[in-house]
């Protein structure tokens, strides 16, 4: 209260509150909205860029480009280039050199980036433009050498294949000087402009595949540590099977695929001359005579344990001395061996990135008789990598004197497979025995040890790898008499390892492709096989007149002890011969002769077949020398699993009126024989395993339910393969890790399932880990943790294979930039098939192409890539083949003037 006469009291309490400051969050959510329009902007404006850019890239299909002017002689006479519904170039020139000059133009207007990327991934250049991440690659491939051996080979080359190289790199070289301002995309992307093309890099482009598909290097070493491991020959021998029982080789013998599984042969290198496992060759005159004749003399010098060659085998798959997806032996060092960079980029050149897969192939040829039309049918898909754009380039060559039409390899002039006016052909990886290893003994100061325990200078070759955004990083490569010194790209290895290879050989320098492409009978093709030296290939033939043959081709060399394959690491400290290639006090490699290779001509049962697997009949045919311990010469010791081989044998041999449909349908064959056989085996075992852990689970016994009803084709929307395949993950580890433990990653072979197969199918009780009761509880464990680690749903018929098994063929710079992925990949796709069907499907590998050859309609002769020929998103032909090879459907080619005339989409002429 107050009155009149008082002041008013004061009250004392909270002060009264200030209104909130509501600015703030109005300002941070005008910042995020403006930063989120700018993001978006950019984007936009992101696409919008490359969309101009790949368009300024897009080629001119139509009217004249006049060349004259770039080069003191470019052209003899106009060359058209007609474009078929597929974009298929064919090109008709009035001369060879005019012919492969518009080859490299035509090939460069599709294929440019990634022909730059194929002579940098093999000349170890790749590092110059995409950083520091690919340092490991580049040092991989100077230790290899192979910018200096495609040097040498181009020096030794004819004149005349020389002028062919030449003409090629003139034809890319023109295009590139008159498109400096609409390169493709990936040369403004990456701000670097392209180095002129020679001759030397399309022969490192080839040189590319050789390391692809002749790499055993990292298998020896990995077979090595293996070895060491396990202490044990017969657990050894287990792992690392020699061919099998399910093999049919096409050189003549016949086996019965419907006999019962019989117990594997043993599998060891000192077996006697008549067990099946042993590789044998054709007998031949040529040999000298210490090499063929009974009863010879050995050499004089002591054939003690000497020099160190390690295990036989592929490179493409062993984890711990290999880069995945790089080509051939990259043994790698650790940050590149996890670089999911470098994989994906490195997927482009054409090697498998996943478990289980192996760079292979299928082929076959079936006479007249068998066919509905009475002429010859050929078919070959080559396993490769997956890659945007795919590994091959179809083209159609036409010149006098010259008509060829298939797939070739772009960077490097003619045609790889595929067929001409008289003959066609087909390839598949031989997997000859071309590398070994070698322990050396090096004295610290620069010298080696040769055999004669005399002391030489190491020959050391000063590489520069220059580094985006890095200084360059110099490396000084050694090398011995044996081949270069490995260990800078080794993984801690103790030894000093130099391979020995024989791409290396100063001699062999020939590539007798355009021999090839213009024979006209088997007598002038065989005579062009004759000279192929790299890589060792299966080649199936046909011809227009009726003919059907099958050759191994490659140098393979003959060393001493037969085989090249050892139990063991051998000292380097005692003269012997025996593990080098030669003979005499000159060690020159010798080489085993065209004629004694495995071949076959016109057969009785009219079908020759290829799949990787063991090529040579059980018969001895001959010994190198009198050496008890030793056998006939082998090609090597080392073949893929023999399951899509005996597929391909039981679907097409002894058939007749087959048609171009029968060989598709067999290249896009999903049955799996193992896996379904297998998944019986899984089915019996969760039968026979009782209580909560077995048949006790109720989702267990369903899984039962599906195997046992499976009919074995791995579908994308069945659910028994995924329990199979999984399973089969799942087992092999726990298989292998009690025995190997930590060294289980070096385990790579080439006929690694077949070796799964037999010990499980065996129940061999050395392999049964500690803590199981027997084979059925093993079993029963593994299709557990199959569907424990897959989160399989409540209802197992869910769980279909395509749910997770998937291709994503991604362009190599994708994880670079993410953009470039969405635009220009293919995105997971759900697909059947695995490693052990005919349709060989990985994650990251499966057929780069499906042909067939139909002596009755040349024209109606089918050639399918996995996308298109173009390499840039916006061409109509950049994915165009994708449906049809995607859903096994196919498509022919035109190959004469009047069937190529009425399919013209596009014209074009060079002018000079």
């Amino acid at each position: 209260m107050t009155d009149g006469n008082s002041s008013p009291q004061t009250i004392v309490g909270t002060p009264p509150r200030r209104p909130r400051n509501r600015r703030w969050p109005r300002i941070l959510l005008f910042t995020a909205l403006t930063l989120l329009v700018l993001l978006l902007a950019a984007s936009a404006a992101a696409v919008l860029w490359l969309r101009s850019a790949a368009k300024a890239a897009l080629p001119q299909l139509d009217g004249d480009v006049h060349l004259a002017g770039l080069s003191a002689h470019v052209l003899d006479a106009p060359v058209i280039v007609r474009r078929d519904a597929h974009g298929v170039p064919h090109i008709d020139a009035a001369t060879q050199d005019d012919l492969f000059t518009a080859q490299g133009y035509v090939t460069a207007q599709d294929r440019l980036w990634q022909m730059d990327i194929f002579r940098r991934n093999s000349q170890g250049t790749l590092a110059e433009i995409l950083g520091p991440s690919l340092i490991p690659h580049d040092k991989t491939q100077r230790v290899l050498q192979i910018r200096l051996v495609s040097q040498r080979i181009y020096d030794h080359l004819a004149p005349a294949d020389r002028a062919r190289f030449e003409d090629y790199a003139r034809g890319v070289n023109l295009f590139i000087a008159d498109h400096q301002n609409s390169l493709p995309v990936e040369f403004r992307l990456l701000h670097y402009h392209p180095a002129p093309w020679t001759a030397v890099d399309s022969l490192s482009v080839g040189l590319m595949m050789v390391q692809m598909l002749d790499t055993h290097a990292a298998t020896k070493l990995g077979r090595a540590h293996v070895q060491a491991k396990l202490q044990n020959e017969k657990l050894e021998n287990d792992l690392y099977p020699v061919g099998s029982w399910r093999d049919h080789p096409p050189t003549g013998i016949e086996v019965d695929l419907s006999a019962p599984h019989p117990q594997p042969p043993p599998s060891t290198d000192d077996e006697d001359d008549d067990e099946p496992t042993k590789t044998m060759l054709a007998p031949d005159s040529n040999l000298p005579a210490i090499m063929k004749t009974p009863g010879a003399p050995e050499p004089a010098l002591s054939l003690s344990k000497g020099p160190s060659l390690l295990g036989t085998g592929e490179a493409t798959n062993s984890t711990r001395v290999t880069t995945p997806g790089a080509p051939g032996p990259v043994f790698g060092t650790g940050e590149a061996t996890n670089s999911t960079r470098v994989t994906a980029l490195l997927a482009l050149l054409g090697l498998p990135t996943c478990n289980g897969c192996a760079a292979g192939s299928n082929n076959w040829a079936i006479a007249g008789r068998h066919t509905a039309s009475g002429k010859p049918l050929l078919s070959n898909d080559m396993h490769l990598g997956f890659s945007v754009p795919g590994v091959w380039y179809t083209a159609d060559l036409r010149a006098p004197g010259f008509h060829a039409a298939g797939v070739t390899l772009p960077g490097m002039p003619f045609v790889i497979a595929g067929h001409n006016e008289h003959v066609a052909w087909g390839f598949t990886a031989l997997m000859g025995d071309v590398q070994d290893l070698y322990e050396e003994k090096l004295d610290g100061k620069g010298n080696y040890q040769d055999l004669f325990s005399h002391w030489y200078p190491l020959t050391v070759d000063r590489e520069i790898i220059h580094v985006r955004g890095r200084k360059d990083v110099v490396l000084d490569v050694q090398s011995t008499a044996h081949g270069p010194i490995l260990n800078p790209i080794l993984n801690n290895e103790s030894q000093t390892i130099a391979l020995k290879w024989t791409l290396y050989d100063p001699t062999l320098n020939a590539l007798p492709l355009y021999e090839m492409n213009v024979a006209s009978n088997w007598t002038e093709f065989s005579a062009a096989l004759a000279q192929w030296c790299w890589p060792t290939q299966n080649l199936v033939y046909s011809d227009d007149q009726g003919h059907i043959a099958y050759h191994a081709i490659g140098r393979v060399p003959i060393r001493w002890h037969g085989t090249g394959i050892f139990d063991k690491p051998l000292p380097h400290d005692q003269f012997d011969l025996r593990f080098e290639w030669g003979l005499g006090l000159d060690l020159r490699p010798v080489y085993i002769p065209f004629d004694a290779m495995p071949n076959a001509v016109d057969p009785p049962s009219g079908f020759l077949a290829t799949a990787n697997s063991r090529v040579t009949t059980n018969k001895p045919y001959y010994e190198p020398i009198s050496n008890p311990d030793s056998s006939a010469i082998p090609l090597t010791d080392e073949w893929v699993d023999p399951y899509r081989i005996e597929r391909i044998y039981k679907s097409l041999d002894g058939r007749d009126h087959l048609t171009p449909a029968d060989m598709l349908a067999v290249q896009t064959d999903i049955y799996s024989e193992v896996d379904q056989e297998l998944g019986q085996r899984f089915a019996y075992a969760i039968d026979h395993t009782e209580g909560p852990a077995g048949n006790g689970d109720a989702r267990l016994r369903q899984a039962a339910d599906l195997m046992r009803s499976w009919d074995g084709r791995l579908t994308a929307d069945s659910a028994a393969a995924s329990i199979v395949t999984r399973t089969r993950a799942a087992l092999w580890p726990m298989i292998l890790q009690p025995k190997l433990g930590n060294t289980m990653g070096d385990y790579h072979w080439g006929e690694s399932d077949f070796a799964e197969e037999e010990i499980v199918m065996h129940a061999k009780p050395d392999w049964l880990p500690v803590g199981y009761k027997n084979w059925d509880a093993l079993l029963t464990a593994a299709v557990r943790k199959a569907m424990h680690d897959g989160k399989v749903p409540a209802d197992v018929s869910a769980w279909t294979y395509g749910s997770w098994h998937k291709i994503d063929i991604e362009h190599p710079l994708a994880r670079f930039l993410p953009i470039i992925g969405r635009i220009a990949g293919t995105g997971p796709q759900s697909i059947g098939g695995d490693t052990t069907t005919v349709k060989q499907i990985g994650s990251d590998l499966g057929p780069s192409q499906r042909f067939t050859m139909d002596w009755n309609n040349i024209d109606g002769s089918t050639e399918n890539i996995v996308l298109g020929e173009s390499g840039n998103p916006l061409s109509p032909y950049f994915r165009d083949q994708w449906n049809d090879w995607f859903n096994g459907t196919t498509f022919a080619l035109p190959f004469t003037p009047a069937a190529v005339s009425a399919q013209t989409s596009h014209t074009l002429r060079l002018l000079p």
